[in-house]
């Protein structure tokens, strides 16, 4: 077993499930997959369980009846890599639009003093390859939104890309952990930060996935929009002690 579990959701990936597993398991230091399908009716559950007969060891998938939100998922995969003693635990998305090459920068940064390293976007300059403009710029600005309410300093807030530290997510209280969509990813960095763990941002180029459809919406938009003040002013009368 390693000690590096990447976490992947998906909801219909067919496409492109088979070769992001099979591109993680190609590099040259040892990752762990575990796939949450939320029901995919595409048959991409059914792809991973056929893997796993080529991976027994390093490849697991978890089954969920219908979509339940990209927060719930991440938390089961949590809790299941804490319970299996992972010391670093990784977001990553199905698509390829994070470049599975950068999981070994990421835990990299881990390894150097990190309680977690987001795959950021905005760290360098904007570095998102085939989004429309539009896409960029709500994206970008959302981050500029968050640090204003928060006062965190992320430059890429919404970042799905992460690797962390297993005591991160032990101190973390999960089952309160609120939002499901993107707003998920932000409250994640926000309570690991008041909790005073080390962020750092690796710079990575984001690659809009070319098989497959976004899962993108303006209901995911408007929770992330207004959850951040909800979350701000719920802060302030939580304590945030470890």
């Amino acid at each position: 077993m390693s000690d590096s579990l990447v976490i992947i959701p998906t909801y219909n990936e067919k496409e492109n499930i088979e070769k992001i597993i099979r591109k993680v398991f190609s590099l040259n230091q040892a990752f762990d997959i575990l796939i949450i399908d939320d029901g995919s009716p595409d048959g991409t559950a059914e792809i991973v369980k056929l893997l796993q007969e080529e991976y027994a060891e390093q490849l697991y998938v978890h089954e969920r009846a219908g979509k339940q939100g990209l927060g719930t998922a991440y938390i089961f995969g949590f809790k299941w890599a804490i319970e299996k003693k992972y010391d670093y635990i990784f977001e990553m998305d199905a698509d390829f639009s994070h470049n599975p090459d950068d999981l070994i920068r990421l835990k990299s940064a881990c390894l150097n003093g990190a309680d977690i390293a987001v795959g950021s976007r905005y760290i360098k300059g904007v570095n998102v390859v085939n989004w429309p403009m539009g896409r960029v710029l709500m994206s970008y600005f959302a981050s500029m939104y968050v640090r204003f309410i928060t006062r965190i300093n992320i430059q890429d807030a919404t970042a799905g890309f992460k690797c962390y530290r297993r005591i991160v997510l032990e101190t973390i209280p999960l089952d309160k952990i609120k939002f499901v969509g993107y707003a998920f990813q932000i409250e994640m960095k926000f309570t690991a930060i008041k909790f005073g763990f080390k962020v750092v941002e690796v710079p990575i180029i984001f690659t809009d996935r070319t098989e497959g459809t976004s899962k993108m919406s303006t209901r995911i938009f408007r929770e992330a929009f207004l959850g951040v003040i909800q979350m701000k002013v719920n802060s302030w009368f939580k304590s945030y002690k470890r």
